[in-house]
């Protein structure tokens, strides 16, 4: 996320104000775009702005932003208590709330009557059917799934996902104006649950656990293996050109002998049922696979977004 603006300055709606939200807001603004943004918790929405300046912090230390950009984006952030007010006058609204349904249904619904019929609309869901939070629409046709990585004004990719109702337009139109934004949108031509990324991403989830599972390795040494490993390379070689610089006869060969040792288990593995049970949800209560502080945690994700600008500079420069 740069200061830099785009072509054309648009008015967006973002729909709710928490992790996801108030950082979409937050990259938006900083393009020059006026955003109102919306939570029905008070103090989600009050606390907004100085989560922005929060995040704003590491793009100084890197020269990515000025100081001056900061207080130059919240102006053009409007906190909005109503559904209605942020919607109103809108050309573009992201729905970021809670990954439910009948909620992103139901906001959706709200907003039909609030809209011109030209406005577009978005959801920011990580897995959810796109077809399935279009069907209660008057017009399906304008939803179109715009999926952001986590944190949303650092990772570069959008997921542009087309329903089973979505017009070329639509889909054409949020692809557009996320590239024009300064992200890297691809394209997701059928609606498929998980989509791209965390049909991938949960693959590799599950097959880690299995390991952990199976006593084959700790979490650490999973961990490491990853990051010290194979990771090194995915920010410059996908999974498909990764295959075909080691050759598609060696990779045919290895999935012969390899896949059928693989997880292919339908339903969340025991062991993280059991850490369930046992309430260790992760860094929410300080333990999950690893045992976690509340500095490490601030360090973690720290050293995470100063490393993925980084590494999002040079593969874009």
């Amino acid at each position: 996320m740069t200061a830099n603006k785009t072509d054309r300055q648009t008015k967006l709606g973002i729909i709710g104000a928490g992790l996801m939200g108030h950082a979409l807001a937050q990259l938006f603004a900083a393009q020059g775009h006026a955003v109102a943004l919306y939570d029905n918790n008070q103090s989600m929405l009050d606390s907004a702005p100085d989560r922005i300046r929060n995040n704003f912090k590491i793009f100084i230390e890197l020269d990515l932003a000025k100081p001056e950009d900061v207080e130059r984006s919240l102006g053009l952030i409007s906190l909005c208590t109503s559904l209605r007010e942020a919607a109103q006058d809108s050309e573009i609204i992201i729905e970021a709330a809670s990954e439910k349904l009948a909620l992103k249904q139901k906001i959706f619904s709200e907003i039909e009557d609030y809209v011109g019929p030209e406005t577009l609309l978005c959801t920011n869901t990580s897995a959810i059917s796109i077809s399935q939070i279009a069907e209660p629409l008057k017009r399906k046709e304008r939803l179109v799934g715009t999926h952001f990585w986590n944190p949303p004004h650092i990772v570069p990719c959008v997921e542009v996902i087309r329903s089973k109702y979505t017009s070329d337009e639509a889909f054409e139109t949020a692809y557009d104006f996320m590239k024009r934004a300064g992200k890297k949108p691809v394209k997701v031509l059928k609606d498929a649950p998980g989509f791209l990324g965390n049909r991938m991403q949960h693959a590799l989830w599950r097959e880690a656990m299995s390991l952990v599972q199976a006593g084959i390795a700790s979490p650490e040494d999973i961990d490491a293996v990853v990051k010290f490993g194979f990771g090194l390379r995915m920010p410059f070689l996908g999974p498909l050109e990764t295959a075909d610089l080691a050759g598609l006869d060696l990779t045919h060969d290895v999935h012969l002998y390899l896949f059928p040792f693989l997880e292919n288990a339908v339903t969340p593995l025991p062991i993280l049922e059991d850490k369930l049970r046992d309430g260790k949800l992760g860094v929410k209560s300080l333990e999950g696979f690893h045992q976690w502080s509340r500095e490490e945690v601030e360090r973690v994700i720290r050293a995470r977004d100063l490393v993925l600008l980084k590494i999002a500079k040079l593969v874009s420069g």
